[in-house]
């Protein structure tokens, strides 16, 4: 039995319409082909309608170009604001360290200012720094980091490059405390260096003033005031302060100066504490009645009376060994020497 072939197909009368439709389309793309060939003009054809069209791709790509803008601006944005996080971050860093350079440099020039004082005057001191500070004006008064551990004990003199800043007033193991020379309860003897007129510095809270100067004293606004070393206390020859103004008191009697003070009592981190006074040279005290230098021979005995009193014993007979030279009476020196007739008060 033959296979199954389906039902005869009628002719259709669209299938001739479409295969003449065909062959009309290839004999077009056979012609268009040859004319492209030939003189180009469709490439120019397409470049015209590409132009005609770009408007419309711009449009159609604008979503898309929107989108990776936002998106890209957003990436930057962040980046950004992380950048200048860090940077800002790295800044605060080095201004802080450039600000601890700073406070080290200045603390190194302090210090090398008060080694080269120690070494200068060639002082016994130990190094203390400050702790605390109260400035009041009734109570000046600093706090240091060193106490009866490290050797400090009361009545020590307190001086720094500048000068003389006061004394220690109170010790424990741990801390000491310091008077300064402005505060209201503080006094020191003092000279003025031009020409050694003995005065008293007295603290007036955030000066100094020196009182009851004579009008016949001879001083003058910017003089220096030194220690005069009376008392013990203070060596002599420290820098206490300079004169700014001289004014008469109420009596019009004397002379009121008011000082700037050589140390600087509101700054600074550390200060040198006098481990001991140095001691001022005495010069010798002479009474005339001292052997003469260098002589080795003893004086000859002492002749006798020519007119002996009635009933005095008769003057014995020299002898071979001669008789004691006198004793010299040298009075004990003091540490102070006598004031001037004009400077006693």
């Amino acid at each position: 039995m033959p296979p199954y072939a389906g039902p005869p197909v009628a002719s259709r009368q669209g299938d001739a319409s479409s295969t003449l439709r065909l062959l009309a389309y290839l004999a077009l793309a056979i012609i268009l082909i040859v004319l492209d060939d030939q003189g180009g003009w469709l490439s120019r054809l397409r470049a015209q309608a590409g132009v005609a069209v770009q408007p419309v791709w711009a449009l159609a790509g604008l979503p898309g170009r929107l989108g990776a803008s936002v998106r890209d601006n957003a990436a930057s944005h962040n980046q950004l604001v992380a950048e200048n996080r860090e940077l800002r971050n790295q800044l605060l860093l080095a201004n802080a360290r450039l600000t601890r350079l700073q406070t080290a440099a200045l603390d190194n020039a302090q210090l090398r200012e008060l080694l080269n004082v120690a070494e200068r005057s060639g002082l016994d001191v130990q190094l203390a720094p400050i702790l605390d500070i109260d400035l009041d004006p009734v109570k000046q008064r600093l706090v240091l980091d060193a106490g009866s551990r490290e050797g400090v004990r009361a009545g020590q003199a307190v001086i720094d490059a500048g000068g003389l800043m006061g004394q220690v007033i109170a010790v424990t193991p741990l801390h000491s405390t310091v008077l300064l020379l402005t505060d209201p309860d503080h006094a020191v003897p003092v000279t003025v260096a031009r020409n050694g007129v003995r005065l008293i510095a007295y603290g007036r809270g955030d000066r100094l003033e020196l009182r009851d100067i004579p009008l016949s004293a001879g001083v003058e606004v910017g003089d220096e005031i030194v220690t005069s070393g009376l008392g013990g206390r203070f060596p002599a020859g420290f820098p206490v302060g300079k004169i700014l103004e001289l004014r008469p008191d109420d009596t019009h009697a004397f002379l009121v100066g008011e000082l700037e003070p050589a140390a600087k009592l509101d700054r600074g981190r550390d200060v040198l504490l006098l481990r001991s006074v140095p001691q001022i040279p005495r010069m010798p005290v002479t009474t005339g009645l001292e052997p003469p230098a260098g002589g080795d021979t003893a004086p000859g005995p002492r002749p006798a009376p020519n007119n002996p009193a009635p009933g005095a014993a008769a003057p014995a007979a020299p002898t071979d060994t001669p008789a004691a030279a006198p004793a010299a009476t040298t009075p004990p020196a003091t540490d102070a020497p006598a004031p001037p007739a004009g400077d006693r008060r």
